[in-house]
């Protein structure tokens, strides 16, 4: 099975012309038909990957590419709640997030201490959230 690159040339008006890729499988030659052909180009010509599915087209039975629609995630960022002494409390779209951080040399019994002090500041800083998001009359 071997595999002809897909050929593309432009021209001086600047329009594109497009021969499909063909693929020869023995001696059988079958064309390859590609769906968004300008836009496959011109994520080829930036040197992108492009991705697809290869099928037969049930309605004209023809060897199809269609290349996949992937949109790249824009992730908000955290909503700083509260800066806390030793860590913070952010919010995203889904959760609430706390977080501490104690140095190693203040001991066992005193960083314990330190996250429960470190809970109910976070407690305490959901609940004044809370109270500011409650229109009063």
């Amino acid at each position: 099975m071997s595999k002809e690159m897909c050929t593309y040339r432009m021209s001086s008006t600047k329009t594109l012309q497009f021969r499909c890729s063909l693929i020869r499988i023995g001696e059988m030659k079958k064309f390859v038909f590609v769906l968004n052909a300008m836009e496959l180009i011109g994520q080829v010509m930036n040197g992108k990957r492009v991705e697809g599915v290869l099928y037969m087209d049930q309605q004209t039975g023809r060897l199809t590419f269609k290349a996949y629609n992937r949109q790249s995630r824009i992730r908000q960022k955290d909503v700083l709640v509260k800066k806390l002494p030793w860590g913070w409390v952010k919010e995203s779209l889904e959760r609430i997030k706390v977080f501490g951080s104690f140095p190693k040399d203040m001991g066992t019994a005193r960083v314990m201490g330190l996250v429960d002090e470190t809970a109910r500041d976070a407690k305490n800083a959901l609940i004044d959230r809370e109270l500011d998001l409650i229109e009063f009359c």
